[in-house]
This record gives C-alpha cells, structure tokens and sequence, in this order.
C-alpha cells in the first residue's frame, strides 16, 4: 500500500468545498497520514482570548486538501476509511461565539436579544488517562471527560459547480459534525466531480450530540485514512459504516427536514441492502431506528439516521468495502 504524508502549510489550507485546486492527486488504495488545524485555525489559546478578537469568520474549519482521486467519476463512491485519529495537541479550545450556536439568534433567526457573552475554555489533554479536563470558568467544578476524537469535516467537491464553505454540511458531506465520524469507519460519499477533490478537518477531541453552543472540543488532529474508489452507485446522502451500525447523515434547516433526509436516504440503503420493499423499509426503520442529532447550528443543520446490525441479518454493503479496509488497516 502507498503511504502519503501531507502537513498542509498555512497558504494550503481550503476553507471551502470545490473551487479550489488538489493540493495532491492519489491513487485508490492509498494510505493518507494528514495533519489538520482545529477549527479555529488555532488562535484561541487562553480563556482571555475572545473569538471576535482573535478570528476571522471567513477563515475558520480550514481543511487538509482536497485531494483528487485517480479515475473518480461523477456518480462513483468515494470510500474514506479513517484508521487512526490522534490528538496532535495536549490540548483544545471551545468557545461561545456571538450569534452563532443553538440558544442564541443568528442571522437566520432574528431575534432582538444581545448576543451571548463570548468566553473560551480549553482542555487540557491528558493522553495517559485519555481524558480531556473541563474546567469551570466560574467556580472551581473540575471533570474528566472520556477522549473521544472525530472529525467534523469530511467531504467532496459539490455538483454543479457549487463552492461551499467548509462551515456548511450538505449532500457532498462537509460540516456534519458527527461523533459516528471516528476511527474505524468507513465514509461513503457521491462524487461529483473528476476527482472527488475530498477534503477533511475539524478535528474534535469529543463532542456532545448536537454541539450545542457550536463549538466542541476543538483540536489538531493526526489522521491516518484509506482512500477507495467504488464505481457507481452513489448515495444521495452520505453514509457511514462501522462495525455496529448503518448510519446516514441528513442536512438541512429545518432541523426536521435534515432528520428526513436521513431517515429517506436509510430506506434506500435498507432497499440495497436487501431488496425491501421502500414501505417495508419505512416500517422496520420506525421500529429499528435511532435518530441521534449531529449538529444545530450551523447554515443547515445534520441529523443522524443509526441502525444497529446486530437486529439485521448479514450483508455486504458495496460489496464488503468496509470489511475490506478494516483488512486493510490492519495490515498497515
């Protein structure tokens, strides 16, 4: 297997989704070891840091990329397999940031009130106990929280040559911060473009469903992935496998229309899966399911459709491509 090294320098880094040129081109089958920045670019260091000081809004989630696969076409599936997600800080910043979060108004919901007070936490990372420490900023309450690295980020080039911002999670993936996005799954997504041009970043150190006030545990991270080519057969959504679970990731605003299109691009995976009948598949997914919120504040908002296998029989999605890469992985 190849193994490709990339640390993205400052001027390489993409803060959108299509529009920007490959930093890489690979071959299906590669090893990528990528570093990526935190969300914030990493300038929030120190509680007395105010994110309207310290950031700019049209840099932040910078992404490690895009990379454009060999032979991706338009209507392929773009297979990410993430093997290792590593902490590349002993430590992470959160922060609330003004208009922007799920209890405050943001420019899509208007409301009279003055934004939120900004503050920063950061966690210290202790890699021995693999815990991040919270520490209250008033009072002196201290808590280990199990370390729990995802990223935030993953996605391709948009269709129809849209350009995205990497704060925006939609069909082509991008923002759907989800905690399912870990080491050990594979990521689906449907490429659009010659190349895919993929991109990932947002490492988070963990995060509650939701991601409540917008930020999460925010920091560098070391990924390891594989990089596969499926041709055809691309799904509208995208899709997760784990060892466990099925998982789609629905975008949108309202927050129940992102819910459906989680719960639409299941039944579609269902009817692959095993040639149910769509109603037959909304049936067994109402009784079966999980429905896990990603995210709630960012342009769209993402919600999660989960089922565990352990309550279906066996199957191969694309033809055991997941299966295959944890091989894989485990041969590195």
């Amino acid at each position: 297997m190849d193994v490709v090294e990339f640390r993205p320098q400052r001027e390489q880094y993409a803060w959108t989704f299509g529009g920007v040129a490959p930093v890489r081109h690979v071959a299906p089958g590669t090893c990528l070891r990528l570093w990526t920045e935190d969300a914030f670019g990493g300038r929030l260091r120190s509680p007395a840091d105010r994110p309207s000081e310290r950031l700019d809004m049209s840099e932040v989630n910078p992404q490690t990329g895009p990379f454009h696969v060999e032979g991706a076409e338009p209507g392929d599936t773009l297979a990410l397999h993430f093997v290792e997600l590593e902490p590349a800080r002993d430590w992470a910043a959160s922060a609330t940031i003004p208009f922007f979060g799920g209890l405050t108004g943001t420019d899509r919901t208007a409301l009279l009130h003055e934004p939120l007070p900004e503050l920063t936490w950061i966690y210290q990372l202790d890699r021995e106990r693999e815990v991040v420490v919270f520490e209250a900023l008033r009072g002196g309450l201290r808590l280990d929280l199990p370390l729990e690295p995802m990223l935030g980020t993953v996605g391709v080039a948009p269709a129809g040559r849209e350009v995205r911002t990497s704060l925006v999670p939609d069909k082509f993936g991008g923002n759907m911060d989800s905690p399912e996005m870990r080491a050990g799954a594979t990521c689906y997504l449907g490429v659009n473009v010659a190349g895919a041009l993929f991109s990932v970043g947002d490492g988070h150190y963990r995060q509650g469903e939701g991601e409540a006030c917008g930020t999460a545990v925010e920091g560098a991270m070391n990924v390891t992935l594989i990089v596969e080519l499926i041709k055809g057969h691309a799904p509208v959504w995208p899709r997760i496998e784990q060892d466990e679970n099925y998982i789609v990731v629905g975008s949108s605003r309202p927050l129940e229309d992102a819910w459906r299109a989680g719960q639409a691009g299941m039944i579609d995976w269902l009817h692959e899966l095993y040639g149910l009948h769509r109603l037959d598949a909304y049936q067994l997914l109402t009784q079966i399911g999980k429905a896990p919120l990603a995210n709630v504040v960012d342009a769209n908002y993402s919600a999660v459709t989960k089922i565990p296998k352990n309550l279906l029989p066996a199957a191969q999605a694309y033809q055991g491509m997941h299966q295959y890469l944890r091989e894989q992985a485990a041969n590195l």
